[in-house]
């Protein structure tokens, strides 16, 4: 399957908002939307008009698909499994996506971005209770166990990203110990718990697909 290899920054400008794609990166000076970088391409001032509706709903999908780090097919097979659940589909997505192990890897703090979570989790170097998972999309469960196996605590991007614990936790729908690298799904988020992403309008992804 095909992946982006480009700038991830410029994702950033074109979204016109932090995707938080690079960590530490994002949340310092350096960041392209903190510097109030423009749009890529030619004269983006020049294509700023106003967008029809399928062009909104285009965006809010974008925006959303990049954030978890997902290719189309793939987003597009979670909306899928979202739609056939019983509920809300916009917020069973959210759900679904929030289940991801390389979602659970970077909100334990294990990971300075999902990126680089995602290849935490590809390395083997993550055991969910107790047995070795290296499938970033592998969907954790209510109470799972998520650590680092023991030959990789010492990993200096592991140790870093958990600096980050002391500052900010963790979401409450989850339990970490960072001393142990061991943390627990507790049970599955709410739309709502969901509150770094509260600007993300999941309806208009469902109308998206729904054309």
């Amino acid at each position: 399957m095909a992946r982006y290899t480009g700038p991830v920054c410029r994702l950033c400008r074109a979204e016109g908002k932090k995707l938080m794609l690079k960590g530490d990166r994002c949340r310092s000076d350096k960041c392209a939307i903190n510097r109030k970088r423009p749009a890529p391409g030619k004269d983006p001032k020049g294509r700023a008009g106003k967008r029809s509706d399928y062009g909104v709903q285009l965006r809010e999908k974008q925006k959303l698909r990049r954030i978890y780090g997902m290719q189309e097919r793939q987003f597009n097979l979670f909306f899928q499994r979202a739609l056939r659940m019983a509920g809300i589909t916009g917020e069973n997505l959210f759900v679904l996506l929030e289940r991801r192990l390389d979602n659970v890897v970077y909100r334990l703090r294990f990971a300075a971005s999902r990126s680089q979570a995602r290849q935490i989790v590809l390395h083997g170097h993550v055991r969910v209770n107790g047995r070795r998972v290296n499938v970033p999309s592998y969907l954790v469960k209510q109470e799972d166990e998520i650590e680092i196996r023991e030959g990789s605590k010492n990993l200096v991007v592991i140790k870093e990203a958990l600096k980050e614990f002391g500052k900010s936790g963790v979401m409450p729908w989850l339990h970490l110990d960072p001393d142990a690298m061991k943390g627990k799904f507790l049970v599955s988020p709410r739309r709502s718990d969901i509150t770094d992403l509260a600007d993300i309008k999941e309806q208009m992804i469902v109308e998206y697909y729904s054309k």
